[in-house]
C-alpha cells in the first residue's frame, strides 16, 4: 500500500502536520522514533504553548498531540528511519518494520542541543539543567545561573536570563568570545552578567536540583566551586539529518536548506520539511508546530497537483 504523506519524527512538527495531514483524508505515517516525542520529552514544565493557562508537562503535551492525530486516522511506528530513498516515486523510506511507500514525505526529524558530556548534566536534565532559556528563564527568578558557551547564542541566552536570573556568569574555554562583537560587548556590558574566562565544567553539584559548579580553569589548573541555582548549556545544536546526506541539500551546520516557491520546500519535489531540523533560530515549540501545519497544507496542495488526491 502506498501511503500519502510519510511523517519521519514525532515532536510538535511531525504530530501537527500529521494532525493537518490525517484531518485532510490523507493516508498519514508517522515514523516516530524510538525515542518518540522530541526535545519536549526532556522538559518538564512548557508555560508558553498557547492554550494551556496553567503549565504543562512536555510528556503531557506530546500525548495529547499525538492522540489528536491518531484520532483522525494517523498511524504511529516508534521506531527510527533508518534509509530513504527519494530518487524515485513512490518515495521509499525503512524502518525496522520494513520499506514504505509514500507520495509525498515530510521530514521532521528536529535537532538535539549540544552538552559537555558529563553523567551530571544527564541526571540533573529538566532540574535545573536546561538548553533553552526562552523555554526555561521564567523558572529561574532571583537565581544564580550559569551559561556554557562563547558563541552568539551564549550572548543571547545570558542576555535574556538577566531579566529573571539576579546573576548570570558566563563560562567559555578560551581567552575571547567567537561570538559577533556587538554581542559580545553587550553581554560583557552587563551589570547581572559576569564571565569566566579559560574556564571549564568538571561537574554539578546538587543530587536533586542543580545547586552548584565544580570549575577548573585551563591555564592555571585550579579548581574551585561556584554556587548557581541553573546551568545553561549554550554550545549549539546538531540537526537530525545524518539519515538525508546526499538525499537532500543540507547548509554548512547540517539543516536541510529551504528551497523552491514555500517555506517548506527542500532540494526534492515532494519532500517537505518542518521544524528545527531546518529552524536554527526559532527552537520553539509553537514555531515548530506551526511549520508542521505548513508542511502538511503544502503536502496536501502539493499531492492535488500531482493529480495524487
Amino acid at each position: 500500500m502506498v501511503l500519502d504523506v510519510l511523517i519521519i519524527g514525532s515532536g510538535p512538527a511531525g504530530c501537527t502536520a500529521a494532525i493537518y495531514a490525517a484531518r485532510a483524508n490523507l493516508k498519514v505515517l508517522v515514523v516516530a522514533g524510538f525515542e518518540a516525542g522530541g526535545q519536549l520529552m526532556i522538559t518538564s514544565d512548557v508555560e508558553n504553548f498557547p492554550g494551556f493557562e496553567h503549565a504543562i508537562t512536555g510528556p503531557s503535551l506530546m500525548e495529547q498531540m499525538r492522540k489528536q492525530a491518531m484520532r483522525f486516522g494517523a498511524e504511529f511506528r516508534d521506531e527510527d528511519a533508518t534509509a530513504v530513498d527519494f530518487t524515485v516515486r513512490p518515495f521509499k523510506v525503512t524502518s525496522s518494520s520494513g520499506t514504505h511507500e509514500a507520495r509525498a514525505v515530510i521530514v521532521a526529524t528536529g535537532s538535539t542541543a549540544k552538552w559537555l558530556g558529563l553523567p551530571s548534566e544527564t541526571r540533573l536534565r529538566g532540574h535545573g539543567v536546561s538548553a533553552c532559556a526562552t523555554c526555561d528563564g521564567f523558572f529561574f527568578k532571583e537565581k544564580e545561573v550559569v551559561v556554557i558557551g562563547g558563541g552568539d547564542s551564549a550572548m543571547e541566552e545570558a542576555l535574556f536570563l538577566t531579566k529573571y536570573a539576579t546573576k548570570v556568569t558566563i563560562i567559555h574555554r578560551r581567552d575571547s568570545f567567537k561570538a559577533s562583537k556587538i554581542m559580545a560587548a553587550r553581554a560583557q556590558s552587563h551589570p547581572k552578567i559576569a564571565i569566566r574566562w579559560d574556564t571549564t565544567v568538571e561537574e554539578l553539584l546538587g543530587e536533586t536540583t542543580v545547586t552548584g559548579v565544580r570549575l577548573k580553569n585551563l591555564k592555571t589548573g585550579k579548581v574551585e566551586t561556584l554556587a548557581c541555582q541553573g546551568y545553561f548549556s549554550a554550545i549549539g545544536h546538531t540537526p537530525n539529518t545524518g539519515l538525508f546526506k546526499g538525499s537532500l541539500h543540507l547548509d554548512e551546520m547540517g539543516y536541510i536548506m529551504q528551497e523552491g516557491a514555500y517555506d517548506t520546500y527542500t532540494s526534492v519535489e515532494g519532500v517537505f520539511v518542518a521544524g528545527d531540523v531546518y529552524d536554527h533560530r526559532y527552537k520553539q515549540a509553537i514555531t515548530a508546530a506551526g511549520s508542521g501545519c505548513k508542511a502538511a497544507i503544502d503536502a496536501e496542495r502539493w499531492l492535488e497537483t500531482q493529480g495524487s488526491h
